[in-house]
């Protein structure tokens, strides 16, 4: 047998392709273009290997919101390391930057009261969400309480649970949804509302059709309904006008706990503080991650709320402890970059970019929707989706083997930009302390690239 050649790989690309594992990643634009492979970042641009820049339009993966070289963030990381570099919140014990965020976040969530648990990501925290859930009925005397409702085309994450949640297609290759999660309907009116159907009568047609599915399943079966305030990896889709008020309504009437997962929407992207701020609601838990650190610690949140909290303790004092965590659950490192985070956004005008650019933002992807192959701009604050079409007037895809929006990302690359596709969307996302000449040049490279691809399918 011959031996396994060990010499070097003459590049960053091939020592990538050789060693590592992609997720969510269109192979086939892999291997014909290779990998990009990323050095640094200055503001909201990031460098290559070779030097190129690019600006991200991605805010990372929708968490860099202060850009990728924010001084404070990371003195704030530099100084607890130097102070207290780890710890966990197990035994009693936890550190003093983990109680200051708890209470940071309580005060700054919809919240009179409640309390927070810590995962290390969204998925975490909705996985641990769920656990909760279930945690609660069993003792409660409902172990059938163990339904979870989502929405087809939502987003929660990859864990098994939080996948189960997910409702996209992809997730059958794994053999999931689990049993007992069940997807309604997208609250998508321009793709889902029927011909003579108004908006509002469309979010009265998905009332009728969560009330339908509460009485078909039983009220004591169900646990928990967990939505996105904007669909974010479902293509960014906002709620059709009134939803949740809806929604709402019948879930309290039925006692289902409402939980707004805020992962992207949380800390600002939607104009507010939160999501369900943006939309009038007030949910029972609050997910959140990606913005709560800025990107600069892996870190999520699960935040309850006063019923929640009071039906949680009633639970654990019988037992004497939750039986769940992580090693680094409630960091200290990841404390203290999150009280830092929060207090940038809040603070220091991070959110304020956010309601000030967003205007020129919407005035800019507006001019290039004029395009007759973009069939919908939707979106709110700093998140915005494109949807690409065949035809416009009747919402017509292109071909799923023409990969249109593939294309356009490859293509913004191309050009220094970098943005996602996602379906046939193309998403934009940026960080909040974008320049007004840096919005502009985004909105330039993405009309090129889209008017590049569309001369080549169209």
């Amino acid at each position: 047998m011959p031996a396994h050649d060990h010499s070097p790989l003459n590049s960053w690309e091939a020592r990538a392709e050789e060693y590592s594992l992609y997720g969510f990643t269109d192979l086939p634009s892999v291997r014909d273009r290779g990998t990009v492979v990323l050095t640094h970042g200055e503001g909201p641009y990031v460098f290559d290997t070779n030097g190129k820049r690019y600006l991200d339009a991605n805010s990372g993966l929708w968490n860099m919101v202060a850009g990728f070289d924010h001084k404070g963030l990371a003195e704030a990381a530099k100084a607890q390391y130097d102070r207290f570099p780890g710890y966990h919140a197990f035994f009693g014990r936890m550190s003093d930057q983990t109680v200051a965020l708890s209470e940071r976040l309580i005060e700054v969530s919809p919240f009179d009261s409640g309390k927070v648990f810590y995962t290390n990501s969204g998925s975490e925290a909705n996985d641990t969400m769920v656990k909760m859930l279930w945690f609660m009925t069993q003792a409660e005397g409902r172990p059938q309480g163990r339904k979870i409702l989502t929405r087809k085309n939502a987003y929660h994450g990859v864990t098994a649970v939080s996948a189960s949640m997910t409702g996209k297609p992809y997730n059958s290759l794994f053999g999931l949804p689990m049993e007992g999660f069940i997807h309604l309907t997208c609250p998508h009116y321009w793709r889902e509302g029927r011909a003579d159907e108004t908006e509002a009568e469309f979010s009265a047609r998905l009332g009728a059709e969560l009330e339908e599915v509460i009485a078909r399943e039983g009220a004591d079966t169900i646990a928990g309904f967990f939505a996105e305030p904007v669909m974010g990896a479902g293509g960014v889709i906002p709620p059709s006008a009134g939803y949740f008020q809806i929604v709402q309504q019948i879930l309290r009437k039925h006692n289902i706990p409402l939980i707004a997962d805020e992962v992207i929407c949380g800390f600002g992207r939607t104009g507010n503080i939160w999501g369900c701020d943006t939309y009038q609601f007030v949910p029972d838990a609050i997910i959140s991650s990606k913005v709560l650190t800025a990107g600069y610690f892996p870190m999520g949140a699960v935040i309850l709320g006063p019923e929640l909290s009071a039906r949680l303790q009633a639970t654990i004092d019988p037992v004497e402890e939750f039986p769940h965590g992580f090693t680094a659950s409630g960091h200290p490192v990841g404390c203290a970059v999150a009280l830092k985070a929060i207090d940038v956004v809040l603070n220091e005008g991070l959110a304020d970019m956010v309601k000030i650019g967003a205007p020129r933002m919407e005035a800019g992807l507006r001019e290039i929707a004029k395009h007759p192959n973009i069939g919908e701009l939707r979106g709110i604050g700093y998140m915005w989706a494109l949807e690409a079409v065949q035809d416009r007037a009747t919402k017509t895809p292109f071909a799923s083997d023409l990969s249109v929006s593939e294309r356009i990302a490859n293509t913004c690359t191309d050009h220094g930009l970098i943005c996602r596709p996602l379906g046939q969307s193309v998403v934009l996302c940026p960080p909040f302390n974008l320049t007004n000449e840096q919005m502009d040049e985004m909105c330039d490279k993405l009309n090129s690239a889209l008017n590049a691809v569309f001369r080549q399918v169209a």
